[in-house]
């Protein structure tokens, strides 16, 4: 084998899993692809012995590495390279992140992530809306929703709706954005162009906040963008969500449902969703929906989406009626 300063990343793989043993190696090869694994293991059959150097040098390398991508989890690229640098000294250190760095997709505002949210809301709810919306938009959904719900009624639905409209972000916008917080929270720049918020984002915050931010939230969007607060609605409950309702709550809706177009939705569902349903009618009525279905033969795909939203609506209406309560996750626990 050549010298350790000429060693290829993948030889330098195979003395390190060497040096684990074999029971801690297959544990490893679990992780890696098939390529990967059959890369390896032929760098792993053409070594041949492994001098003490080499061993030594290997093992440092990823002691360095490893200490180096905790330490940027922990507090983002600035923080990593002060620590490194009192363990190793500046070289080494300003190495170790470039290595890190060009490997890594880091996204913007990754530190601000790890920042309490009652804390980052003291640092952003001065901002502009749009500002509040773009930080928020990188945020775990949990985070952004406790924001959301600590901010005035009149911000919430602006912020969400901005929220929702966003697309892609420019480097120099999210530079600038970073650079209003830097001496408050350790953020990240951004190499690309990066997208964010969007609908799906906004819906998994407004799932994630209590029932009276979503309504005034929603209320609120109904009037400044109807068109918006439609496509939000439409993605907060979804028509397989059915499964994740309790019995009673079925039972009531089945009232309110016609035949055919439960039969319709159906059609298109998951036998899960099928079972469900049929769990919640009498043994002759489930009979009759399975005559029903079979009776329809082949239908539109259109069809099936506009019966299975037909039912969706008719849920919301009942749960906006208080007559049925729907968990959506995040600790939202119904009692009976």
């Amino acid at each position: 084998m050549r010298k350790e300063q000429q060693l290829t990343g993948r030889q330098k793989a195979s003395i390190f899993i060497i040096s684990l043993g074999p029971e801690k190696s297959a544990q490893i090869m679990k992780h890696l692809t098939e390529d990967e694994i059959e890369q390896l293991t032929m760098e792993i059959a053409n070594v041949r012995t492994i001098n003490n150097d080499q061993f030594k040098s290997v093992t440092e390398e990823f002691t360095q590495l490893y200490m180096a991508s905790h330490y940027l989890a922990q507090g983002g690229i600035e923080y990593a390279k002060e620590v490194l640098e009192k363990a190793l000294g500046n070289e080494k250190a300003i190495s170790i992140i470039s290595r890190l760095s060009s490997n890594l997709q880091i996204k913007p505002f990754d530190f601000v992530r790890n920042t309490d949210p009652s804390q980052l809301l003291n640092f952003i709810q001065g901002e502009h809306s749009q500002t509040i919306a773009l930080i928020m938009s990188y945020l775990e959904a949990e985070q952004a929703a406790i924001i959301l719900s600590s901010l005035p009624n009149d911000r919430q639905a602006e912020i969400a709706r901005r929220i929702a409209i966003m697309d892609s972000t420019s480097p120099e916008i999210i530079r600038e954005v970073e650079y209003t917080l830097e001496k408050k929270i350790s953020s990240l720049g951004t190499q690309d162009y990066t997208s964010a918020g969007g609908i799906n984002s906004i819906v998994q915050i407004l799932n994630k906040v209590d029932r009276s931010t979503e309504k005034v939230i929603l209320e609120t969007l109904e009037v400044q963008d109807p068109v918006l607060s439609e496509e939000i609605k439409k993605l907060m409950f979804v028509f397989e969500d059915i499964i994740t309702m309790d019995d009673r709550s079925i039972q009531l809706v089945l009232r309110e449902v016609e035949s055919k177009d439960l039969a319709l939705a159906l059609k298109g569902s998951s036998e899960e969703v099928g079972n469900k349903i049929k769990k919640n009618m009498s043994k002759r009525a489930g009979e009759m929906l399975e005559e029903e279905i079979t009776f329809l033969g082949p239908v539109r795909l259109r069809d099936v989406e506009e019966a299975q939203q037909r039912i969706v609506n008719t849920i919301r209406r009942l749960e906006e009626a208080g007559e049925i309560v729907i968990s959506r996750g995040g600790g939202d626990e119904i009692i009976v």
